[in-house]
């Protein structure tokens, strides 16, 4: 049993996103090395292990322990996701680690705050619940925020009880192993922690059939989503939660805070240059501003600063490798052929990396590719509406349910617009802001379960009930 456990075979190649260099090898895990992480984590699961006879507190002091580690070691840690990842440092520095550290001291604070209750049943009987970890969990972590994903999972994870088997995404595996790493120096019992770097269909698709695990919690897109889930139904029906794509609406009234509205939807949008799920990006304004709007949205897409991930002054990183930076190129071009009207943007920047210029569409309708797909890059796409009514429908109007947005200074319209949107979270008068405490997941298409908050600890417990007779019973 290890904390972290990789065996070399073959090697999956870590590409920098913003020159296209070859960072280093990885060893790529095989449905062998699955097998071989799940059997250390189900040991250190077994009744009488050390996991499992310590107490909760000091599950939580050891979660502590892992989130003063990685805040010891910030500056590395923030170095090695922006390599990795092509995010400015900037943002993997200020927002991405410290939220990893925020996330964890959470549920740490959580882990003995978990348990049952005593029922008063009927009869002479005393009735009481625990509620126990699930057991072997497997996590299947994206790419866009690395590391930030494998603390939304594994964090609750542990506060709960439950032995990990985490798959970090084949192009950004550095920081989940380097975690992995701080983990074993921190304390972890072996075989509690382990993780794998490996391909979706081998490494995922071994995790998603196997038998031994007992839940799996998943982000990623729509499409990987429903094969997982399809794989828990045919093999040991586990528990599966899943937060996935988003097309997600951002509705501006013209009765709004203009300013405020601009730079929050351009945020909504163009942070981590849109390779965020919950991206703002079917943006529709009324009709009273809608001119000004894109004008002025134009010129935030323009002053974005493009370049070296570590020069303080870039702010628009590079997308994380040439099939996605394709994927968005392609979509544009269908935009075009449409007849969306381009307002900036719409190609590759420079001729080394994958980057992409900041894009605005205008005058974009409901059917268009851009407005239906989820792209999934820095492309913006802005239609005019007249009431609200009309947008509500407009808004609903799509598979997906992650999030929504809601610009207003009436109080009355955000309660109304925010009341029938059907998405998992709304944004009312901003967006994108995401904190530890509120808990993160989507409707329809969008997966299923929260990450998150109190909400998501549910879902990495089970409930038992015990029914015990009792000679007489005394209220």
């Amino acid at each position: 049993c290890r904390a972290w456990y990789v065996r070399v075979r073959e090697a999956v190649v870590s590409t920098q996103s913003t020159g296209g260099e070859i960072i280093c090898d990885v060893a790529e895990a095989d449905k062998a090395d699955v097998d071989l992480a799940v059997a250390a984590a189900r040991s250190a699961f077994e009744i009488g292990s050390p996991w499992r006879t310590m107490d909760a507190s000091q599950r939580g002091r050891l979660i502590y322990k892992l989130a003063d580690a990685i805040e010891r070691d910030i500056d590395y840690i923030s170095a090695l996701e922006t390599i990795d990842n092509g995010k400015p440092f900037s943002d993997s520095r200020n927002i991405d680690v410290p939220l990893v550290i925020n996330c964890l001291r959470y549920y740490a604070g959580w882990a003995d705050k978990i348990h049952g209750k005593v029922i008063p049943a009927d009869g002479s009987t005393l009735v009481y619940t625990r509620h126990e970890p699930v057991g072997v969990v497997g996590g299947i972590i994206p790419w866009n925020f690395p590391l930030l994903m494998f603390a939304w999972k594994i964090a609750p994870m542990l506060a709960c009880g439950n032995t990990a088997v985490m798959k970090c995404a084949e192009q950004t595996p550095l920081t989940a192993l380097y975690v992995a790493k701080l983990a074993k120096e921190v304390g972890f019992p072996d075989g509690v922690i382990n993780v794998l770097s490996g391909f979706g269909h081998t490494a995922g698709g071994a995790m998603s059939h196997h038998m031994d695990i007992d839940k799996i919690g998943f982000t990623g897109s729509t499409e990987v989503g429903k094969i997982i889930q399809q794989a828990s139904g045919q093999s040991n029906l586990k528990r599966v939660t899943l937060e996935l794509g988003g097309k997600s609406p951002n509705i501006v009234f013209d009765d709004c805070d203009l300013e405020q509205a601009v730079g929050a939807s351009h945020m909504g949008l163009f942070f981590n240059v849109g390779q965020c799920c919950c991206a703002g990006s079917r943006l529709y304004v009324q009709e009273g501003i809608y001119e000004r709007f894109v004008g002025e949205m134009v010129k935030q897409a323009q002053a974005r600063v493009l370049g070296d991930p570590f020069d303080p002054r870039t702010n628009h990183g590079a997308q994380i490798d040439a099939t996605q930076l394709n994927k968005i190129i392609g979509l544009v071009d269908s935009g075009v052929k449409q007849g969306a009207s381009l307002q900036c943007g719409g190609g590759q920047y420079g001729d080394k990396g994958f980057y992409m210029e900041p894009t605005v569409f205008a005058d974009v309708k409901d059917d268009m590719d851009i407005s239906t797909q989820e792209i999934f890059g820095p492309v913006m796409q802005i239609s005019s509406f007249k009431t609200a009514e009309e947008v509500i429908e407009r808004a609903n109007n799509t598979n997906y349910g992650l999030a929504a947005g809601v610009f207003t200074k009436n109080v009355d319209k955000m309660y109304q617009v925010s009341s029938a949107l059907k998405a998992g979270h709304v944004w009312g008068n901003t967006y994108n802001v995401l904190v530890t405490q509120s808990p993160f997941g989507g409707y329809k298409e969008s997966g299923f379960g929260r990450d998150l908050g109190e909400y998501a600890l549910s879902s990495y417990t089970e409930v038992k009930c015990v029914t015990m007779a009792v000679p007489q019973k005394n209220s």
